[in-house]
C-alpha cells in the first residue's frame, strides 16, 4: 500500500466515525480486563466522570494489534502499510483514546536507537506527525503551551505532545534545541539506557553527565523545554538536578525502594525531582515487580511510595503505552519475543524485561485504564482532588510553569 493510499484508508475511517471525536467531555468507563483470553476489556465495572484532565507524561495512541497482524500475517493488509507509528493510528485507536478520556499524551518520535542517521530520522517524523496532525484535527491537537492541554480538553481533542527518549539528534550542535523547540517539541530525554555523549544511562556505567550533557541541560531549560531524566543512571539524574535553574521531570519510572532494578528511581532522585518543582511520572511496566509480572496493585504501590516521598503534588501516570489494548495475548507472545531479542541485540534492553514479561499491566489496559486506576486510588482512600492531580493536574501545572499559559 502506498503512502497515498494509506492517507485515503484512514481519511475514510475517520469519516466513518462522523464528528464523535471531537465533541464535548468524555465519562470514561472502568473495565476490568480478561488476562487469561487476552480481550482487551471486560464487562464495565464502574463509570467514573474524568473532572480533570488526564495526562499520560509519557505514552502513546497507535492501535498495536495492527502491528502484531503485520508480524504474524506477512500477506494481511497490514503488513502492507508503512512502517511507521502514524499508519497504526487507525479509527479504532482514536476512539479507544475518546472513550478513555484522555486529553494530552508525551509522544515519543523521532530517533530513540538503530542505524538511521538520529537528526535526519527526527526532523522527518517531526514532519510526519505533523501532517497527520493536520488530517485529523477534529481529533488531534498539537500541543505547545499549557493552554493547548485546556482546549483539547474543552473542545473533545487529544492533545499531543512531541517528546524525545534520546538527545543524541542534537549531534554536538546545541543550536538544535532551539530549532527543534521551533518545530514544537515540547520534552527532551537525556538518555535512553545506554550512554550517550550527554551522559549514562540507567544501563551503563554510573559516570554520570558529561560537560556537554550540563550544557545541554542549560540550553534546553533557556528554550523552554521539558528536561527528562527518565531511564538515565541516578549520577547523571543528581547532577542534572544540581545544574537545573528550573524544574525538570522523571516522565515514566518507578520506584527503587519498592522493586529493585535500575529502571526505577531512588528515592534521592524522586526527592530531587519534587524539591526542585518537577513532577514523577509512574509507568504501567514490568520493572514494578521483581518477576516482571506488574499487576494494577503495583502500580498503585509505586503511586503511593512516590506519594510518600515527592508529595502530591509531584507525581503522575507515565504509562509508557498505548490506550488500545492487545486483543489476543496469545498471538502477542511471539511478537515480543522477536521485540526483546532485536532489543537485547542493539544493546538497549534494561534489566526485567525478558521474553515472558509483557511490557504494560496485564489488568490495567485498554480504554477504561485510566478511570479504571482512579477507582483502585479511591479505594485506598485517596481523595478526589489528589486523583485529578496524579491523573493529570500536577503535569499541567508543571506545564505552565516551564512552557507557559
Amino acid at each position: 500500500m502506498t503512502m497515498m493510499d494509506r492517507r485515503a484508508v484512514l481519511a475514510g475511517a475517520m469519516a466513518s466515525l462522523g464528528g464523535g471525536l471531537a465533541a464535548g467531555p468524555v465519562r470514561a468507563r472502568s473495565r476490568a480486563p480478561d488476562a487469561s483470553s487476552g480481550s482487551p476489556a471486560g464487562k464495565p465495572v464502574a463509570e467514573t466522570p474524568m473532572r480533570a484532565p488526564v495526562i499520560n507524561f509519557l505514552g502513546g495512541f497507535s492501535n498495536p494489534n495492527i502491528e502484531v497482524d503485520a508480524t504474524l500475517d506477512p500477506q494481511s493488509a497490514a503488513a502492507r502499510l508503512p512502517d511507521t507509528p502514524q499508519a497504526k493510528v487507525d479509527a479504532r485507536a482514536l476512539a479507544d483514546v475518546r472513550q478513555s478520556g484522555l486529553t494530552a499524551v508525551n509522544l515519543t518520535l523521532g530517533y530513540v536507537s538503530g542505524p538511521m542517521d538520529p537528526f535526519e530520522f527526527t526532523v522527518r517524523d517531526i514532519g510526519r506527525w505533523d501532517r497527520l496532525v493536520r488530517q485529523h484535527s477534529g481529533a488531534l491537537r498539537k500541543v505547545y503551551t499549557a493552554a493547548d492541554i485546556v482546549a483539547a480538553q474543552a473542545q473533545g481533542q487529544l492533545g499531543v505532545i512531541y517528546g524525545f527518549q534520546n538527545a543524541v539528534q542534537l549531534g554536538n550542535d546545541l543550536d538544535r534545541v532551539d530549532l527543534f523547540a521551533d518545530l514544537g517539541v515540547r520534552i527532551i530525554q537525556l538518555t535512553y539506557n545506554p550512554a550517550n555523549p550527554l551522559g549514562a544511562g540507567s544501563m551503563a556505567p554510573n559516570t554520570g553527565l558529561t560537560d556537554f550533557g550540563r550544557q545541554a541541560v542549560e540550553r534546553l531549560q533557556a528554550a523552554r523545554i521539558m528536561v527528562d531524566l527518565s531511564h538515565s543512571g541516578e549520577k547523571t539524574c543528581l547532577d542534572a538536578l544540581a545544574v537545573a535553574k528550573d524544574p525538570i521531570t522523571i516522565s515514566h519510572t518507578g520506584c527503587r525502594a519498592v522493586c529493585d532494578l535500575p529502571r526505577n528511581k531512588t528515592d534521592a532522585e524522586l526527592r530531587g525531582v519534587a524539591q526542585g518543582g518537577g513532577v514523577v511520572g509512574i509507568y504501567f511496566m514490568p520493572f514494578l515487580t521483581p518477576d516482571g509480572h506488574a499487576k494494577a496493585e503495583d502500580v498503585v504501590r509505586h503511586i503511593e511510595h512516590a506519594l510518600d516521598v515527592c508529595g502530591e503534588d509531584h507525581v503522575a501516570i507515565g504509562t509508557d503505552g498505548d490506550v488500545t489494548g492487545i486483543d489476543n495475548l496469545d498471538r502477542y507472545r511471539a511478537v515480543l519475543r522477536e521485540e526483546i531479542q532485536r532489543r537485547r541485540a542493539a544493546g538497549i534492553s534494561a534489566t526485567g524485561e525478558s521474553e515472558d514479561t509483557y511490557p504494560f499491566v496485564v489488568d490495567l489496559r485498554g480504554p477504561g485504564q485510566f478511570a479504571h486506576l482512579a477507582d483502585l486510588l479511591s479505594k485506598r482512600g485517596h481523595k478526589p482532588a489528589r486523583i485529578d492531580k496524579i491523573l493529570g493536574g500536577n503535569v499541567l501545572r508543571f506545564a505552565r510553569d516551564v512552557w507557559g499559559a
